[in-house]
Parts: C-alpha cells; sequence; structure tokens
C-alpha cells in the first residue's frame, strides 16, 4: 500500500500607511492699514491612501495525477507440470527377496538329496521343487555324466541351480575316479608331497571334476588320526593328513586351496575333528576323544581353516566328552556356541549324514535330525536313502521343516539365515536371477 502526504501552503498578508503633515504662514506691518489677507490654509488632506495588496493566496490546485491503474492482466499461465510422483525404489537385496519366498522354497534350499550318479535324473522332481543340493554317490560315473548333470540342474527355479556334490578325496574314497583320474589317499599325499604339489594335484583335480559337471568336493578331511582305517572302528585312517595336527592342518589347506583354484567349492570335515573316535558314526553311535584333548589337538587344523576363511565346513555326528553329549551335528553347543560364536565362523555349514546310525540310535529320524541340526545352527542337511525311498524321504523332511516353523520351534528367521550361507557360497545374487 502506498502512503500520500498533503502539504499546506501558508501566504503572509504586508499592509502600507501614509502619514498627513498641518503648515500655518504669518505677514507682517508696514503703517498701511494693514491689510489682512487671509489665505485660507489649504490643507490638502491627502486622503491615506491605503493601498491594500489584496493577499494573493496563490492555491496552487493539488496536482493529482491519477495513473489509471494500469491492470495488465496476463492471461494465468498455468504451467500444469505433470505432478512428478517420487517413488522410492528401496535397494533390492537378497535378504528382502528371501523375504518373499515360501516356507517351502526356504526348508527345499537345506536339503541334500541322494542320488546314484548313474541315474542323476532320478531326482529331477527334488530339483525342480528347489533343493538345495544333490550328493552323488556310486564308484563309477558314466561317461556322459556332465550332460546329464547339466539337464538336472537346469531344471532348478529361481535361477538357483544346487550344489553338485560328491566325496571324492583320493586312495579308499573316490566316486568317479573313471572320469577325473585317481589321486593318492591324504596320508600318501602328507608323507610324499609339500604343500605346493598338494595343492597343484587338487587344482587339477577340481577341473576335471567341474568339466563333469560337479561343483562341489566334500573334502578334505582335517581330522589327525595315525590309525589304520577306514572302517567301522576308525573313520579316517588313511583319510587324514597326518597324525600331527600341523602338518594335517597345513597339508589339507593346501589340498582345500587347490580346490578352490580349480573352481570346486571345498568342504572341510568333520568339525571339530573325528581322529581318534571310538568308532565309525555311520554304523554306530560314536565319541571323539575328551573336549581337554580335543581342543588342543583335533581342533587346531579347523581352527587355521577358519583363519583361511574356508567356505563350507561339515559337522560330525559323533558326540564330544566335556562338550556335549549331543552328536555334534545336532548340539547348539557345538554348532553355535562352538563354531559360530566363539571361533567366528561366518560360513556355511553343513552336517554329516543324518542317516547314520549315530543318530538313528538315539531316536532320531531323517526328518527330526533336519530339524535338530537347523535349530543348532546348520545350514544344509545330507542324508542317505534307497533310491526307491528318496522322494518321500525328501518331502517328509522338508514338511518335517515348514511344521517346525509353524509351531514356532523353528525360527522363521534361522531358516533364512540357512539359505542366505547357501546362497552367499553359490555365489547367487536374488537380485539378477531371472
Amino acid at each position: 500500500m502506498a502512503t500520500g502526504i498533503a502539504i499546506t501552503l501558508v501566504a503572509s498578508f504586508v499592509s502600507g500607511c501614509a502619514s498627513t503633515a498641518t503648515l500655518s504662514t504669518t505677514t507682517g506691518t508696514t503703517g498701511t492699514p494693514a491689510t489682512t489677507t487671509t489665505t485660507p490654509v489649504t490643507t490638502t488632506t491627502t486622503p491615506a491612501t491605503t493601498t491594500t495588496t489584496p493577499a494573493t493566496t496563490t492555491t496552487t490546485p493539488a496536482t493529482t495525477t491519477t495513473t489509471p491503474a494500469t491492470t495488465t492482466t496476463t492471461p494465468a499461465t498455468t504451467t500444469t507440470t505433470p505432478a512428478t510422483t517420487t517413488t522410492t525404489t528401496l535397494a533390492c537385496s537378497t535378504a528382502g527377496v528371501l523375504a518373499t519366498w515360501s516356507l517351502q522354497s526356504l526348508a527345499e534350499q537345506t536339503v541334500v538329496v541322494p542320488v546314484d550318479e548313474s541315474d542323476v535324473t532320478s531326482v529331477t522332481s527334488e530339483v525342480a521343487a528347489g533343493a538345495g543340493g544333490v550328493i552323488l554317490f556310486g564308484a563309477s560315473a558314466p561317461s556322459n555324466l556332465g550332460v546329464a548333470l547339466q539337464s538336472l540342474v537346469a531344471s532348478a527355479p529361481n535361477g538357483v541351480a544346487p550344489f553338485v556334490m560328491t566325496d571324492e578325496e583320493g586312495g579308499a574314497v573316490q566316486r568317479m575316479a573313471n572320469l577325473v583320474g585317481s589321486i593318492p589317499s591324504a596320508r600318501q599325499m602328507g608323507a610324499t608331497m609339500t604343500p605346493a604339489q598338494i595343492r597343484q594335484l587338487a587344482a587339477g583335480l577340481a577341473r576335471r571334476m567341474l568339466a563333469a559337471g560337479v561343483t562341489m568336493d566334500l573334502a578334505p578331511v582335517l581330522d589327525v588320526d595315525g590309525g589304520q582305517g577306514p572302517d567301522d572302528r576308525d573313520p579316517d585312517g588313511t583319510r587324514s593328513f597326518s597324525a600331527q595336527e600341523k602338518i594335517a592342518a597345513t597339508d589339507g589347506l593346501a589340498f582345500e586351496a587347490g580346490l578352490q583354484a580349480g573352481g570346486i567349492v571345498p568342504v572341510v570335515k568333520h568339525f571339530p575333528g573325528l581322529g581318534g573316535a571310538t568308532g565309525n558314526t555311520d554304523v554306530m553311535p560314536a565319541s571323539t576323544p575328551p573336549w581337554s584333548k580335543l581342543k588342543r589337538v583335533g581342533l587346531v587344523p579347523f581352527d587355521d581353516a577358519i583363519d583361511a576363511h574356508v567356505p563350507a565346513v561339515m559337522i560330525a555326528n559323533a558326540t564330544i566328552p566335556g562338550l556335549t553329549d549331543l552328536p555334534a551335528s545336532i548340539s547348539p553347543v557345538v554348532i553355535s556356541g562352538l563354531l559360530r560364536d566363539q571361533l567366528g565362523y561366518q560360513g556355511l555349514v553343513i552336517t554329516d549324514s543324518l542317516s547314520a546310525v549315530a543318530l538313528s540310535a538315539i531316536g532320531y529320524s531323517v526328518p527330526k535330525a533336519t530339524v535338530a541340526a537347523i535349530q543348532a545352527g546348520a545350514d544344509m542337511v545330507l542324508y542317505g536313502a534307497d533310491p526307491t525311498a528318496v522322494a518321500s524321504l525328501t518331502n517328509q523332511t522338508v514338511a518335517a521343516v515348514i511344521a517346525a516353523v509353524d509351531a514356532g520351534k523353528l525360527a522363521r528367521s534361522r531358516l533364512v539365515s540357512a539359505v542366505t550361507h547357501i546362497l552367499n557360497v553359490k555365489h547367487v545374487n536374488l537380485c539378477s536371477t531371472g
């Protein structure tokens, strides 16, 4: 708003005044009768001329220049900027995707389905349902194994292929020597080869395994053992690199490094050390040496393996006097307490076969043992079965895991954590899978 200021001009008036004077004149006597001439005094009274100059008040008319309000009506330019809807897209993450997975899909990833290497397509339905892995059994692989496995893996859902695993340790435990070549036992390697030579041998083995379609080797054995097995009384024997813990660690980890260099995922076993066990857990309940000794000897190679960030660890089925009365594979004290919390291991944890007598003898079926193992901190479970029973047992096992979550006995978050560990080792990014 503008404020107008009015200015009042005041004019001053000036008056002029005239003065009047009276003059008298007298004449003298000469003997002559005086003639008195009275000259009338002419008093000229000049009327006071009062010139009153009228006060000239020049009133300058207030010039109010009213500039007509120029209302420039600019046509309202309504620029309609299209409503920009800012959609904040949350970054995709594996955890976010797994949150959308069904319990069925999560549970399927934790099982490893057994199959004879001569008939791998027999478990196509299990792989198509989302099984996390298949384990090959047998002593002689068919020449077309690679082609058959390629077809099998292609049936996996969500772009997540199963691990294809087997036990290719050397010596007495070789599943596909006819395809990948025979290698010495761990004990022979430890006695006759340098760590560098062991690494080189394992790298060559891995490349041949990979060419045949296998992606994971359940090896090396890191147990410290000098017995004459493997047999029912001694599960390790020549499967161990040495009865000296440091040699077992050095040579075992050289084999592990070679497998990784050749493109195969190694699985060190049998945590926390099966050397010197009272028996073979496949055929009987057994225990390791007392914890007081085991932690000084048998645990050493596994300590070193964890420091080396090995991708996967297999848990033994033996009990550990002084630490747990349960088989290690279903013991929270061993898996969550010792391996995860105390030793800080963050990789993949796989059980030894849950169809072992060490578990069935104490009342654990494969489905029951699977739930217990995952509760304890394991991520994947192994089991064996007759080919005609594989489908049924796998379905029962998956159903047991789902039921445990539904009943509140197994946290869904524990299941998600297990699958996360599995996918990490598979190098699967759920945000980029088709």
